[in-house]
Parts: C-alpha cells; sequence; structure tokens
C-alpha cells in the first residue's frame, strides 16, 4: 500500500464519520488542509509551504496540463 493509498483510506473514513455526524466535505477537507500545513510546519520554512500550496492551487485545473510543462 502506498503512502496515497493509506492517507485517502483514512479520509473516506473521515469523511463517513463526519457525515455522520452532519458534518460537510467542505469542513472536513478545510480541517485537513488546516492539518496538513501543521504538520508541514514541522520542518519547512512559511516561504516553502506558501509554495507548496501555490504549486497546488496552479495545478487544480484537470484539463489542462501542470503548469510547470506548459509552453
Amino acid at each position: 500500500m502506498s503512502a496515497h493509498q493509506l492517507v485517502a483510506s483514512h479520509v473516506e473514513g473521515a469523511l463517513k464519520e463526519a457525515a455522520n455526524h452532519g458534518i460537510s466535505d467542505d469542513v472536513v477537507a478545510r480541517c485537513l488542509l488546516s492539518e496538513a500545513i501543521r504538520l508541514f510546519k514541522n520542518g519547512r520554512s512559511n516561504d516553502d509551504i506558501a509554495a507548496e500550496l501555490t504549486a497546488a492551487a496552479d495545478n487544480l485545473d484537470d484539463d489542462n496540463p501542470l503548469i510547470f510543462i506548459r509552453p
């Protein structure tokens, strides 16, 4: 099992449990993002974290190639 598969399975479990408590997927996603940032802060600078988040935001469009390979 890859790290991504491991985390994805826990996220699915969290989403199901949250739904049982009336908590929306959007709220869960915001909480997960906050936790990811908390983990990043254990060993990364704020500028590095910001760059990571910017790169993720720049690549939100599934219909276009990744920004670093665009002409």
